[in-house]
Parts: structure tokens; sequence; C-alpha cells
């Protein structure tokens, strides 16, 4: 918090230096650092995929390509590595860029026991859907990972950071048809190391040793989506162009496995920069930044049993950091009590310029006789280390081993480290082979030739381009340091407790050789012998005046006032300079203290007036809660009441109500039997009279229909204007009609029809049957106007007459 105050308050950036030993515990101190920075930095959103965190994932991004196991440390950073974090105008961030250095390229075809490879590799071959896809296996099967028999980490599973891995891919933007080409180019770069040569048919040639080696060249083209012949021909044959034309250069086994390795290093370098250009994109920086914190990550100080040009770079690079530290915190001290015109006398301290003016300085230094000695392809570790010797024969920093023509000794701030140089040239050169990079740019993968763009026409005229690696480092390094110039640098200093890599163990004559290796003692000695806190008299004024209100009351300009202020609480041995005044070590304690009982006296006060307000305003309060909770309670005493009373007059009614339907309903269902009774009654009564009186009249039918076998006179019947049809159907005696007008009767069969001709008003219709003795007859009476007599009462089928 304190650092995002000051950038905030001074508008300056900021800069974390993280330094120490290898394994002491840098890398994850740079990643609390970033935690902590992107929390109080960041901003809330739903989406895992904010700056925040994608700088954060990063980490173990850039951890699984570029680091790997040590003899000292299981997570060694192979590379340096600088994220700058930008900050907006309030304080959040917006954007962030990644920088690395010199990423140990050599590990990636040579490492030796007990160390391993970079863990991407042992990723993948855990990961059995991928290594089965990819024909991979166990680790142990491939050249490039069993020079070492480590293949597990301790409490770390592959196969879980495998995952982790993808996961950070995912939010850092690379998407799932990249992530596939990645690891198909590891797979790949695994094959080549497994490619093995043999003499050839021809003078100082090779070619492929075996079925084996075939099927890891084939795999290595399937991967790379190359042709397998032109792979074949890049490893084993040289392009070399001469005013005549081209020719072609065999090559033997030895220049043939040197060309696989400087296959496999390229490819897994340009892999590791596109990477880093993915992240950087991803995250993308805001240009209209005008602050930002820097967080440097490099490799710790690093003295083997065998050191070689990596450890050379490392330690150059720390050397760089802590030429920067002196500067700072001791050059810049002591000039600035020059410049303040303070009584102060010189304390000495160890300044390495002269280590780096070894290393560094042109036309004659370490790096530029290397550069030399690389230009010619004649040279040896034994010329170089002869130069080498000539030119710094005197040097106190440079020391010859008795036994060896080509190691040398450097004595660093850290301590002396013994260089085999056998390596160095072949390091520094970094051929970039151009027969490498026109195989892999016309792949049919894009991912992979996108990692090779073509090369212009006139770098491609010869098979090897020469590019210092010590040289292109020193760069980087000076623009890393220009850009740590230009920020207010803050130093973490990591020390390591023991070489066991184990808890609860402290091993204290390490601890102290890695404190004065670091400086920190030197530091914590000008501390005590000089000014470690200074401020400027308005600062000092603005913060401290309370001590001494007496003297604020503008009588005092702000150096005056300071001198008051310190000779009121008898400080000694303080110098006031001619824009800020110097204290020695622990008074700006006792003014703090002062200060703090200044500040604490008042804000008992005002802590005693507010619990005052506090409680008078609560007492208010409390007691108009009381009222009202008074008064509820009665409201709710009495609601209680009516409500019991209003229960019991509702209950009498229901009472009332359910006996009187009770009872109603009990009368009503006797009243129902009552009448249910009568009505049976009835019923019985009348069916028996019904009886008589049918019997009655089917003996009064019977007596009628015998009558109608005899001849009758219709005179009988009144005055009748009728139609009437006879169906005896089964009675044929003849039908005789007898009138005083005359009819006409017609005969059909067995139906007898009477027609009469003559109709009056007032006439009734009427046509029925009526069964005689169970037979069918029907009889249609037409316009009957009166019926005698003697047959009113008579029931014809249904008509009563």
């Amino acid at each position: 918090m304190f650092l995002l105050s000051l950038m905030h308050l001074t508008g300056k950036s900021q800069s974390i230096l993280v330094s120490g030993e290898s394994g002491a515990g840098k890398t994850e101190t740079t990643k609390l650092i970033m935690q902590y920075l992107t929390f109080v930095g960041g901003r809330a959103a739903g989406d895992d995929r904010t700056v925040e965190q994608q700088v954060l994932e990063s980490n173990p991004l850039l951890e699984a390509f570029g680091n790997a196991r040590t003899v000292r440390n299981d997570n060694s950073s192979r590379f340096g590595k600088f994220v700058e974090i930008q900050f907006d105008s309030n304080g959040r961030i917006s954007g962030a860029a990644i920088r690395t250095y010199l990423l140990e390229r050599s590990r990636v075809v040579q490492i030796t026991d007990p160390e391993r490879n970079y863990h991407c590799f042992y990723q993948l071959c855990s990961f059995e859907r991928d290594a089965e896809k990819y024909k991979l296996g166990h680790p142990s099967h491939f050249h490039y990972l069993n020079q070492s028999k480590v293949y597990e980490l301790d409490g770390v599973r592959n196969s879980e950071e495998y995952l982790k891995t993808r996961r950070a891919m995912d939010i850092v933007g690379i998407s799932h048809a990249d992530q596939e080409s990645i690891f198909r180019v590891l797979a790949a770069i695994l094959h080549v190391g497994n490619i093995e040569f043999s003499p050839g048919k021809e003078h100082d040639s090779s070619a492929v040793k075996n079925d084996k080696s075939r099927f890891h060249l084939q795999m290595a083209a399937d991967l790379f989506m190359c042709d397998v012949d032109l792979l074949l021909a890049t490893l084993c044959t040289r392009s070399i162009q001469t005013r005549e034309g081209s020719i072609i250069k065999v090559l033997d086994c030895n220049a043939a496995v040197a060309g696989r390795d400087a296959l496999a290093k390229t490819v897994y370098a340009r892999l590791f920069d596109w990477l880093v250009d993915k992240i950087n994109m991803s995250v993308g920086q805001d240009i209209n930044s005008k602050i930002q914190i820097g967080v440097l990550d490099i490799y710790g100080f690093e003295c083997f049993k065998d050191n070689s040009f990596e450890q050379f770079c490392i330690n150059f690079a720390n050397e760089k950091l802590q030429q920067h530290f002196n500067e700072h915190v001791f050059k810049m001290e002591q000039e600035e009590y020059g410049k303040e015109e303070i009584n102060w006398s010189y304390i000495e301290f160890v300044d390495n310029q002269d280590v780096l003016e070894l290393i560094e300085k042109k036309p004659i230094g370490i790096i530029a006789l290397l550069d030399e000695a690389c230009m010619f392809p004649k040279s040896t570790p034994e010329t170089f280390s002869t130069k080498l010797f000539q030119h710094f024969r005197s040097h106190p920093r440079l020391g010859k081993e008795k036994f060896s023509q080509t190691d040398f000794t450097v004595s660093h701030y850290a301590g002396k480290v013994t260089y085999h140089t056998d390596t160095f040239l072949d390091k520094n050169r970094d051929y970039v082979v151009v027969e490498h990079c026109n195989l892999l740019s016309s792949s049919k993968c894009p991912f992979v030739s996108g990692l090779f763009p073509l090369l212009p026409e006139e770098s491609s005229r010869s098979s090897y381009k020469f590019s210092s690696v010590a040289a292109r480092f020193k760069q980087q390094l000076q623009a890393l340091m220009e850009t740590l110039n230009s920020t207010e640098p803050h130093y973490i200093r990591c020390v390591k407790p023991n070489s066991l890599n184990r808890p609860q163990i402290f091993e204290n004559a390490s601890v102290i050789h890695q404190l004065r290796c670091g400086g920190v003692l030197e530091a914590v000695r000008i501390s005590l012998a000089g000014y470690p806190t200074r401020r400027t008299y308005s600062e000092f004024v603005d913060r401290f005046g309370l001590i001494a209100p007496e003297f604020m009351d503008g009588s005092y300009d702000d150096k005056a006032a300071t001198e008051k202020i310190l000779q009121k609480l008898k400080l000694e041995n303080f110098q006031l300079g001619r824009t800020k005044v110097f204290l020695r070590a622990g008074q700006i304690g006792i003014l703090d203290s002062r200060r703090a009982e200044v500040l604490d006296n008042a804000a008992k006060c005002i802590q005693r007036r507010l619990r005052t307000f506090i409680t008078r305003q609560y007492f208010t309060i409390l007691r108009s809660a009381a009222f009202s909770l008074q008064a509820c309670c009665r409201g709710h005493i009495a609601r209680k009441i009516y409500a019991a009373k209003r229960e019991t007059a509702a209950a009498i009614s229901i009472q009332k109500y359910i006996r009187m339907w009770l009872t109603r309903h009990a009368h009503l269902k006797l009243n129902f039997s009552a009448i249910t009774i009568q009505s049976h009654v009835r019923g019985f009564v009348t069916r028996q009279r019904f009886l008589h009186v049918k019997e009655h009249r089917a003996a009064t039918f019977v007596q009628f229909a015998t009558k109608l076998h005899t001849a009758f006179s219709l005179k009988q019947l009144g005055h009748l204007d009728y139609f009437l049809r006879l169906d005896t159907k089964y009675f044929t005696s003849p039908f005789y009609c007898h009138d005083s007008k005359p009819y006409s009767i017609s005969f059909s069969g067995r139906c007898y029809t009477v027609h009469h001709s003559h109709m009056t008003r007032n006439q009734l219709c009427c046509r029925r049957c009526w069964s005689i003795y169970g037979k069918t007859t029907e009889i249609s009476l037409d316009y009957v106007k009166q019926i005698p007599q003697y047959l009113k009462g008579t029931l014809i089928h249904g008509l009563h007459l």
C-alpha cells in the first residue's frame, strides 16, 4: 500500500527489484507481489479474463515453459522477467507488459543429473490423451529428458500441472487451436531429439541410424507438417552459396547431431518468444498510462561445480543489479550529503564497477573478446582463454586456474566463480541455420510457419547467421537499467536459510554470506554511520508541526521551525542541509512517537466528546424506542383481548347455527320419510283402483268388440261426417253400414273403407288403434262430431270416447 500511495503522491513510476541466490524464493515473492498489486489495483468483473487475471495467469504459463529443476531449486527460473503493471489516474490497472531476458536454450537439449528439462515436457508426457495422440510415452523414452533420472518433483503431479497450464492459456487468450499447435511443437522437439545418426555411404556423411530413428524422424515431420525428406536433408546437409552457385555439403554424425540440437533449441526459443508476445497482446499496454510499477524477477547469483556460459551471463546480470543497488544506496546517498553541504565523513564500500568493466568494456572485455573469437571459425576455447589472459593478466578480479588452460575465475561481488569455456563459443554464436528456417516457414501448419517468417533474400545466402548472445543480452540489460533508473527503486533481498531446501533449518554462515554478498550488511553499516532519514523542511513541518504548535504562528520559516521542534525534543546530531533535514537512525522514531502521543491525546479528547454525543443520541433514541415499545405492547394486549372476545362471540354464533341446522336436517329427513310413506300408500291404493277399472273396461271393450261382428246402424252415432277405415285382418264377416244417406264402400282385401262425402264444421279428427283379443284392428274415424252415449267412457287403445 505504501508503494501505491507513494506512486500516486509523487506521480513517479516505481520498481521492485527482487534479488537473491538461486532457490531463495524470488519467483514466489514476485508472485505474491503481483497478487497484491492486482488485488489492490483490480476491479470487480464477472469474467475471468480481466487484465488482472491475465497478468496473474501469465506466471504459471511462463513457469511451465521457462522454469526447470536445478541442483539448488526445484522451480528455478531459467530466464529473467520484468513485469510492468500500468495504472490509470484512478489507481486501477489499465495494462501490463512482460519483458524476458536470456532464456537458457541449452537446457532443451542438455541437462545433468539431478536436474530436469523445462516443466512443459514432463507435463505433456503425463497427460495420456495427448501423449497417445503424439506418440509419446514416459519421459525416460526421450533423449532430451532421460539424461537425468529425475522425472517427478516432490509434491507435484505433472498431469495436474498440465491442466493448470491449459487453464492459464485459456485465461491469457490462447485459442484451443493454438494450444494444440503448441503441444504439437513440443512433441516434435522430443521426437527430433531421438533421431540418431550413423556414418553414411559418402565420406564424412551421415544417415539415419535405424528404424527407430526413422520412426521419430517421420513423427517429427508429421508434427511439424513438413516433408520428411526435406527434414532429413536439413539435418544431414548444408547449402553453401558461392559465386558460381550453391554447393551442398554433407555433415558427419557429430555435425548432424549438432544441427539436430540447434533445430530443437531454435524452435523452442521461437515458441517461448511467441508465448511472451501473445501474453503481451492479450493483456495489452495502456499507451496513455503515465505511471507504472515494475517487478523484476531475474535469476539469482549462481556458482555450481561446473559453471558455463549461462552462469556467466546470469552473474553478469546480478553484477549490473548490484551496481544499481550500490549507486542508489551508497553513491547517491553520499552525493546527496555533499549537495546539501552537511558535515559528513566518507564511508568506504565495496564497488563492483571494475568487475563490470572487465566483463563489458569495449573494445577489450570478456564479451568483446568472446564475440571476436566467435567471428573466426577456427577459434577454440584455448585460443579464447589465451587471449583473455594476455589482456587481463594483472587484473585483480580475473584469475587463472593452475590445472586448466581454458578455465578462468572471476571475483564477483558474491564470491569467486570458475567458468569452463569449453562451450562458451558454441553457446555464444547462436547460429540460425537458414535451412531450418526455410523448412519450417514452408510448413503446412500455420502456427509453425508463423514461428519462422521468411528471411530476406540477402539473409538467406549463407547457411549460418551469427548473432552474439552475450552482446544481445548486454543490450537488454542496458535497456533494463535505463528503465530502472527512470523509476523509484525498492529492493527485496531474498535469503536462503539453508542449502537443503528444508524447513526449520537455519545455517548461520550461509545467511551471513548472502547478506554480505547482497550488500545488506554494507547498507546497514552506512545507514548507522550516516543519516538514513531525510525530509524537506516543508514536509517535516507539515508532519511534525503539531508537536510544537507555538512555533507554527508564522513567525518562523520552515527551516527555523524545524530546528525549534528538534530542540524542543532535545534531539542531537541531526544535520540541517540547504533544503532538507537529515536525521540519525532512530530519531525519526522518536519524532513519530511524540507525534503519535499528541495525536493520541487529541484523539482521546475527540473520542470523549464523540462518545458523549453518541451516548446522548443513543439515550434519546432508546427512550423514544421504549415509549414506542410500551405503546405497541399495550395495543397488542388490547387487540389480543378484543380478539378473544370476538372469537367467543363467533364460537357461540357458530354453535347456534350448527344446532339449528342439525334440528332442521332431522325435521326434513323425518318429513321426507312421511311423504315417502304416504306416496307409496297412495300409489298402492291407486294401482288397486286402476286394476279394477282396467278389468271393468276390458270387459266393456270385449262387449263392444263383439258388437262389431253384427250389423249396426251408423245413425246410432248421431250426425257424423267421417271417414272410416276398418282393417278387419281377423274379422272376415261382411261389414254393413246403414245410414239415411248414401255411402260408398270399397273393399280392398281385408280392408273396408267407408267414405262419406258430407262434412261439417267443428270437426274432430281422430285416428287410433285398439287391440281385440290380441289381434290388431285399425279404425280411422275422421270428422267425428258426436259420440253415442253408450260408447262414452270406453277406452279404445288409449282413446277415451
